[in-house]
């Protein structure tokens, strides 16, 4: 990776664009721009358009693992890029909601609430760091809710599936993920339902094993294999379907310090930085901004970007629509963005490889499409 390049999002180029196009397809109104790559595909009418997400599965990452005449590489549409921050949680709410992430506010995999004062890992609905439980309701559903493009398409008549691990417990490999799809697909349509049929698949590989291994791991390479070969083997036993793989994020391997060795600095936070190890939002104690910009310049200034809360909203990285309510108000006096290989973590959890920042590595990602 060439040192300090950077890959800013395109907020009509992204992953937030995908679930448009579908909506776009099937008659329903949309929240935000269609994505061209998608949308010449749609053109022509199918029974079924299945959307597989594979998470982590940055273009990095298949361009490392997988053949360029293999399956993947020879049917890809495109490169486009992932939403800020290049993370699950921003990335596939907008997959699911049609959203940038300013709009549906799940910002990364821990957020800053104002109404309870805290950092939630939004995913668990825990105290940052903790097993102690955020709320005794969903903090982040509750306060921050959006309609499924699935939920949207039901409204309009049309049929529309949401396959997943985090649905279903019994979902738990890949192999049962594609049986499901496929089953939905060979159905007869459900009363009353026209065609086309929407069906979004999520499984949560290769990026449990580019965490754990690092991305150029074997483990990650014999996953990488399996999920071509799955997917391709679906979409050969498919007839009238149109089948989309893509990713919510990449992935780079890093290395780590921890915010509490550096006292100094650490005794600037109201609180432990939010949103990721490669993107941390910053809420600094009165008089102590000056120190602290000055501090973390030298300790990182070659490392991250410290870029003012007013400045990151100016620029409209986390997205170009209207900003939620609460936006602005989950964000501290700075987001410190990663531009090296290093992340800053605030707790004990360490992963040989990470995302959510804007190197190449962590922005691009594939739109891979079986007509």
């Amino acid at each position: 990776m060439e040192k300090n390049k950077i890959v800013l999002p395109d907020y009509k180029n992204c992953i937030a664009n995908l679930p448009n196009s579908i909506l776009k397809k099937f008659g329903v109104p949309t929240v935000g721009d269609s994505l061209p790559l998608l949308d010449k595909y749609l053109e022509k009418d199918y029974k079924n358009i299945v959307v597989i997400l594979l998470d982590g599965m940055g273009k990095v990452i298949l361009e490392r693992h997988l053949k360029a005449d293999g399956p993947f590489r020879n049917h890809l549409a495109g490169i486009y890029s992932s939403t800020f921050c290049s993370t699950t949680v921003a990335a596939t709410t907008s997959v699911m909601s049609g959203l940038q992430p300013c709009e549906h506010a799940w910002l990364g995999w821990d957020c800053y609430y104002p109404q309870i004062n805290d950092n939630v890992t939004v995913f668990l609905n825990k105290i940052q760091n903790t097993e102690i439980p955020a709320a005794d309701y969903n903090v982040a559903w509750t306060l921050t809710p959006y309609e499924n493009v699935t939920d949207k398409i039901k409204k309009a008549g049309k049929e529309a599936h949401l396959v997943a691990p985090f649905l279903d417990a019994t979902k738990n490999s890949f192999e049962k993920i594609c049986e499901q799809s496929k089953n939905i697909c060979c159905n007869k349509n459900e009363d009353g339902a026209e065609s086309p049929r929407y069906i979004y698949a999520y499984w949560n590989q290769p990026d449990g094993l580019l965490h754990d291994y690092g991305c150029g791991s074997i483990e990650a390479h014999e996953c990488m294999i399996d999920l071509e070969q799955q997917v391709a083997k679906l979409a050969s036993e498919l007839e009238d379907t149109l089948v989309v793989v893509t990713a919510d994020h990449g992935h780079i391997d890093t290395e780590y310090v921890y915010i509490q060795d550096y006292p100094e600095l650490f005794d600037c936070l109201v609180r432990k930085p939010s949103l990721e190890p490669r993107v941390l939002n910053l809420f600094i104690k009165d008089g102590k901004k000056e120190f602290f910009e000055k501090e973390f310049e030298r300790l990182f200034g070659d490392k991250f970007i410290l870029m003012p809360k007013e400045e990151l909203i100016e620029r409209k990285l986390m997205g170009t629509g209207t900003p939620h309510e609460l936006f602005s108000s989950m964000l501290g006096d700075y987001i410190a963005i990663a531009i090296s290989n290093l992340s800053i973590y605030c707790g004990k959890q360490k992963f040989v490889s990470l995302h959510a920042s804007l190197t190449p590595d962590e922005m691009l990602i594939p739109l891979i499409v079986f007509p």
